[in-house]
């Protein structure tokens, strides 16, 4: 499970992040695509090493079918791997995401917010469990409290005692959004939002618990976090532990929870399914069915409720499974040992007052949790032989119960409910399943603002006056040290210092952490200039701080926003990641970043009503802007979002959120200003080079201290206070470098909002009986050079549009060299084209370039409007980049900079590879044994470093010239315009795209890149290759890996058995597949990390290679056994599983059947989503021949007939009986170990404690132990068929 924690670098706009980590795309948020994994959610920090290992498109398993069966196709364009994001998994199933491209930072405002219900500073987080992180200082979407102005509203009583509080015509909704709202407090108290859907093809709950780690006891650190995995472990209406996750299993859903610092948020997901018998025990046949509710709940989500609710009324807490939840824990710790995330949060707690309780240590261990108990003795005899219990410390079940019983009430939780069904019968569902919630206390008031305003802890002012103020004239911060004065997390003792920290992988950032209130304070609520302000320390455009730096070579990146934020205080962040030769010129980097910051606070101190309070004004805009357009998300995280936000927001303003903003205010913007000094703030340096004294002697050193380690994670730091000469420089600097100045305003800002499907011309061809969310895009150029695809909305009706463009070449990825040198223009062109497009992306107009290894892919998308404008300047300074790079580095010293600090950049990501996690490492070397053509990471490195690379260096000019054949050679184009624009401003966009591109002839057919997946040897050919020793062996083909880290505790065992082509499969065998698959999931973690505890990271989930191969894999990840026993294990495993589905009634397999199709039939909810789909579906048909040249956008439906259950379905399956013969077929022929079919292979990564194990095997016939070894089996394989399976 995760803890959502608020930490580090913010920016100014919630954004959903995609991070390609070597070839796996993550997701940063708790919430936007379930893994049923519960844990504690830590803040974000430098992990972009990961980028550059892998050259391919990447995918992530999770739980959307529809996703999956894209990028089953997407994968064959230019190359993919399927890579694992594997979290504590309670989820159903294995599916594959859709497709990201590689090692560039998606812009897409559309991937942005929708999601979220609020669009402002927000905290990012990594959910470690889950193996997600993010780059540098790009953040992750996750739900901060912000402030409200409680008004009166309606209450309205029913007889069951329910008050409706808010009804549906005073919530303030965004254009788009066509959902009915109701917020009602129930007669025990508890307040919950009600919001029927009946368009959605997904149904959700959240409860959120203003209660956290901050909650935890002295003796039991960690006690939050561990209940809130033991409430998944049975009721006392439930005690079966698995019956909560088989019935969202079942019913297409999933679930999820997180731990925070003050909160834990629990939430789940169902397809509205109504299974006619949902006694799979008695009924031979079950039809299962996603249809039309007629404003009834539907059974899934009147089921998953009554489950859901038992959490908050009668959990089992059951001693039987303490002792192995206690180890899940504890596991869940070790993993995070080897993060640097982890290891600098924890630092930042650790040094924190530690009479705050900011301080604890939120995710425990057994240690800690059992006070003072030892792993190690669990079951070792004691005195006398006797067993000894918690490893001889004390139950933590007492602990548990009380916890349970002070914060679970109905007063402290919150309750978001999404359904179909009318609001009635929503309502009349919540008062029959959590009705029984117990009432809080009398005189309670919760930690939030609704309830402290209500109750006179907080005070607003009246009418026309103002806020209090002290003696002084400052105004008083009410929230500021409110919950847990009078001690301050962060106060004289904790602030005005240096600390250095050296991190496990290389990597080196900066960062400014300064103590201000809480966001939420009623002082700054109106106004709010934390945001204005954020958003100029961050800003990239010329003259800005961001863009001084990056003209040095000192930084990658720059962001600013919320770092930590808590109830009663916040941190803010300006982060900077650093390159070498910033870290060089550490001092400088400071002095130019306070120089900044004094040129914003002279503006807002000395020039009241001046150019602080446009930007104040531009704000404002386009975040009434963003709401008025902003469309529903996914409703999974909006219940999150919202059942945390009902603490904080009066119900009729939830949905607006922070977005509402008042006018500027000088006076809070300068109290704000006011806190913003080296001695309130709290100076971070991370960087190899400081313990190795590599480094010329700073004046912002802590060089002459002692290095401590923290005890938790075993994070290394030094510190000092800053010394008086470099608080005065700061604080007052003597001059201000003359290149600084405060940006402009936004020329980008849209003012046309107008519909293209509302012209008149548009309006005369609108036919009322046409369902225009099943038409599909119009091909309207069709040439050898070009085929671009249009569709003009009039479903979303947004005034918004997005135009893709590939761009495919046979000359990137044919050798290291030239995917390095493209890989390297990447970089520079993203990083010349911020002084070009920086306002554009701020005023919601976003552009990527991405380079894969088959292609180059080009993206605008935002308000239509700008958006011709953005793609001209976009494409044109692509051409004219090329071309001053190409005149060398004598003529453009500026640019040889930007080249080489992108070299470097490049090196240190691709090296730092070895850091993965042991799991992820397995996958990698598997990609490196199924696929061909592949490169090996150390043959990137060796273009950038070493001899070869000393003799023949990479350059300028070189770069230039192999991103010029690539993009504007020989090629052949894709693109797709889509959203408010008409046929006419397509064609407009196709000749701008021939007139840049596409000047030469195109690809001929035989030219086109194509990448082949290789068949693994079954036993009798692993026999004929190797010899008759591995015929003895249940797994003939080992792969054996040692991980890098010396601190690495963990060992990982991928256990793959492969299927065959997607081709040979076709959308029976991959539907039955995928059903498998869902089926399985379960399976493996409740066996393997459930009962046997091998790991904390367990999955069975279906992967598809570069190529077109399938296969099953069974992933773990421990820290205390070794790989050949895991596998073992994972053998073990399947064959139990194959007993279990002999076994299942024939009525599960309907239900199970009912539930992947209903995922595969989710609608698209916002234009966002639409792109990506149909866009999925024109890039698969590029690697392919001309005849398979157009795309078949009903390819989902088609999948999911395999699977309709129908006497008069077109499915060859008729019957839940007939499917249940051929999943067992298909298991038996390639699952099964008696089958001469199966080809099973097995990747294992050894912690370095079992060095010697690894060494044993080294050339042993069947095992791999190199990239050579890999290399030689290749040439022996047989490639799969790659044609489509359409």
């Amino acid at each position: 499970m995760m803890t959502k924690s608020s930490m580090l670098a913010v920016t100014t706009t919630c954004t959903q992040l995609f991070l390609l980590i070597g070839g796996i795309q993550s997701f940063a948020t708790p919430f936007n695509y379930l893994r049923s994994s519960n844990g504690l959610t830590i803040p974000n920090n430098t992990n972009d090493h990961k980028l550059g290992k892998d050259d391919h498109d990447s995918i992530v398993i999770q739980r959307n079918f529809k996703l999956w069966s894209q990028a089953t196709d997407k994968s064959s364009n230019g190359g993919g791997e399927a890579v694992l994001d594997l979290s504590e998994g309670r989820s159903t199933g294995s599916v594959l995401t859709d497709l990201v491209t590689n090692g560039v930072r998606p812009k897409d405002d559309e991937q942005k917010k929708e999601d979220c219900i609020m669009d402002d500073t927000t905290t990012i987080t990594t959910t470690t469990t889950n193996g997600k992180t993010a780059e540098d200082d790009d953040v992750a979407e996750v739900i901060t409290k912000q402030p409200i102005i409680i008004t009166t509203t309606t209450t309205t009583s029913s007889s069951s005692g329910t008050k409706i509080i808010a009804t549906d015509d005073q919530f303030i909704k965004s254009d788009p959004d066509k959902r009915h709202y109701r917020a009602i407090t129930l007669a025990n108290q508890l307040t919950v939002l009600l919001t029927s859907d009946p368009m959605t093809d997904v149904e959700s709950a959240s409860v959120h618990v203003r209660a956290g780690h901050f909650d935890d006891p002295p003796n039991r650190a960690g006690l939050a976090h561990f209940h809130e995995h033991m409430l998944f472990l049975g009721t006392e209406k439930y005690p079966k532990e698995e019956e909560y996750e088989d019935f969202l299993g079942r019913n297409g859903g999933a679930s999820n929870a997180y731990t925070d610092m003050e909160d834990t948020n629990y939430y789940f997901n169902v397809s509205p399914l109504d299974h006619s018998d949902d006694d799979e025990e008695t009924s031979d046949e079950v039809k299962s069915e996603l249809k039309d509710t007629d404003g009834k709940v539907s059974s899934a989500l009147s089921g998953a409720l009554d489950r859901f609710a038992q959490f908050f009324i009668s959990p089992l807490f059951d001693e039987s499974m303490l002792e192995r939840e206690l180890r899940a824990v504890n596991s869940e710790y070790l993993n995070g040992r080897t993060s640097d995330n982890w290891r600098n949060y924890q630092m930042l707690k650790h040094l924190s007052n530690h009479d705050h309780p900011f301080s604890k240590f939120g995710c425990g261990n057994y240690n800690t949790l059992t006070d003072g108990g030892d792993p190690e003795l669990k079951g070792e005899g004691g005195e006398g032989g006797e067993s000894v219990e918690f490893g001889g410390g004390s139950s933590p079940r007492d602990d548990l119960v009380k916890f349970w019983t002070d914060k679970y009430h109905a007063g402290n939780i919150r309750l978001c409910v999404v359904g179909r069904a009318s609001l009635d019968e929503l309502q009349k569902t919540v008062e029959q399943t959590f009705g029984d919630v117990r009432p809080p206390p009398e005189g309670f008031v919760a930690n939030g603002l609704v309830d402290q305003i209500k109750a006179g802890v907080l005070k607003l002012p009246k009418e026309g006056e103002s806020h209090s103020r002290d003696e002084n004239g400052d105004f008083v911060f009410q929230t500021e040290n409110l919950t847990y004065g009078p001690n301050a997390a962060f106060g004289p003792n904790e602030l005005g210092l240096i600390r250095e920290v050296v991190p496990l992988v290389e990597s080196r950032t900066l960062k400014i952490l300064s103590a201000v209130p809480p966001s939420d304070d009623p002082v700054l609520a109106e106004s709010k200039p934390f945001r204005v302000l954020s958003h100029l320390v961050g800003h990239e455009s010329p003259g800005s701080l961001h863009h001084l730096l990056m003209e040095e070579g000192w930084i990658n990146s720059l962001s600013s926003g919320t770092g930590v934020s808590a109830s009663d205080f916040s941190l803010t962040s300006l982060g900077i990641s650093l390159t070498p030769k910033g870290m060089r010129e550490r001092d400088q980097v400071l002095a130019k970043t306070w120089q900044w910051l004094a040129l914003i606070k002279d503006a807002v101190l000395n020039d009241p009503h001046g150019v602080i309070e446009q930007y104040h004004h531009e704000m404002k805009v386009l975040a009434d802007t963003s709401f008025k357009f902003r469309e529903n998300g996914d409703p999974t995280s909006f219940c999150s979002s919202a059942a945390e936000r009902l603490f904080d927001y009066e119900p009729s303003k939830l949905l607006l959120g922070s977005a509402e903003a008042g006018e500027y205010d000088v006076e809070v913007a300068r109290a704000f200003l006011k806190r913003m000094t080296p001695e309130n703030s709290l100076i971070v340096i991370t960087g190899p080079e400081l313990e190795k004294k590599e480094l010329e002697e700073a004046a912002a050193s802590a060089s002459e201290e002692e290095w401590q380690t923290e005890a938790r994670y075993g994070g290394k730091y030094r510190q000092v206070r800053i010394s008086e000469d470099l608080v005065k420089e700061w604080n007052h600097p003597a001059e201000i470098d003359s290149r600084l100045r405060l940006p402009g305003l936004n020329e980008f800002i849209p003012e046309d909002l107008s519909l293209r499907c509302d012209d008149e011309e548009s309006k005369a061809t609108f036919d009322p009986a046409v369902d225009y969310r099943e038409e599909h895009p119009k091909l309207i150029v069709d040439t050898p050079k070009l085929r671009l695809w249009h569709k003009m909305d009039r479903i979303f009706r947004v005034p918004k549009t997005s135009i893709r463009l590939q761009l495919t070449s046979p000359y990137i990825y044919r050798s290291p060299r030239s995917i390095t040198l493209n890989r390297i223009f990447q970089k520079v062109l993203q990083d010349d084209l911020n002084s070009y497009v920086y306002d554009a992306s701020v005023a919601g107009c976003n552009y990527r370039v991405s380079v894969n290894p088959s292609n180059y892919q080009l993206s605008v998308s935002g308000y239509s409007e700008k958006l011709p404008h953005l793609l001209d300047v976009v494409t044109s300074r692509i051409a004219s980049l090329i071309e001053e790079m190409k005149e060398g580095e004598e003529a453009h010293p500026a640019l040889e900079k930007m080249f080489s600090k992108a070299k470097d950049d490049l090196l240190r990501q691709t090296k730092n590879y070895v850091y993965d996690s042991p799991y992820e490492t397995a996958t990698y070397n598997f990609r490196m044994l199924c696929e061909t053509p592949v490169w090996h990471v150390n043959d990137y490195i060796g273009e950038m470093e070493g001899p070869d690379a000393e003799a023949e260096p990479l350059t300028l000019k070189e770069c230039a010239e192999a991103a010029e054949e690539c993009l504007f050679g020989r090629t052949k184009a894709v693109s797709l315009c889509i959203g408010n624009i008409d046929e006419k401003g397509s064609k407009e966009v196709a000749d701008l795209i021939s007139n840049h591109f596409l000047k030469k002839r195109p690809l001929l057919e035989d030219e086109t890149p194509r990448f082949r997946s290789l068949r693994m040897p079954n036993k009798a050919e692993a026999v004929q290759i190797f010899g008759e020793s591995v015929g003895t062996r249940e797994v003939p083909v080992v792969y054996e890996d040692l991980a890098h880290s010396e601190s690495e505790e963990n060992n990982a065992v991928d256990l793959m058995m492969q299927t065959a082509s997607s081709f040979e499969l076709g959308f029976e065998g991959l539907a039955i597949q995928e059903l498998i698959a869902s089926m399985a999931y379960n399976s493996a973690f409740n066996q393997l990390r459930t009962k046997e505890q091998l790991g904390y990271i367990v999955a069975a989930v279906v992967r598809k290679s570069t190529g077109g191969g399938n296969g099953l894999h069974v992933i773990v990840q421990s820290s205390s056994t070794l790989p050949p026993a895991l596998e073992e294990r994972c053998l073990r495993w399947v064959e139990q599983f194959r007993k279990e589905l002999e076994e299942m009634p024939v009525s599960r397999f309907a239900m199970e059947a009912a539930a992947v199709k209903a995922n595969l039939l989710e609608k698209d909810i916002k234009l966002a989503e639409q792109v990506s789909s149909v866009w999925g579906e024109i890039v698969s048909t590029v690697p392919h021949s001309e005849h398979f040249k157009n795309p078949d956008f009903d390819r989902i439906e088609k999948f999911a007939d395999v699977l309709t259950l129908d006497d008069d379905s077109e499915s060859p399956i008729k019957t839940a009986a007939e499917l249940k013969e051929k999943v067992l077929e298909f298991y038996d022929k390639y699952f099964s170990a008696d089958s001469p079919d199966r080809r099973v292979v097995s990747s294992r990564v050894y912690n370095r404690k079992a060095k010697a194990v690894y060494e044993e095997n080294i050339g042993k016939p069947g095992f791999i132990s190199s990239y050579d070894d890999s290399r030689k089996l290749k040439q022996m394989l047989t490639a799969f068929p790659t044609a489509p399976y359409w």
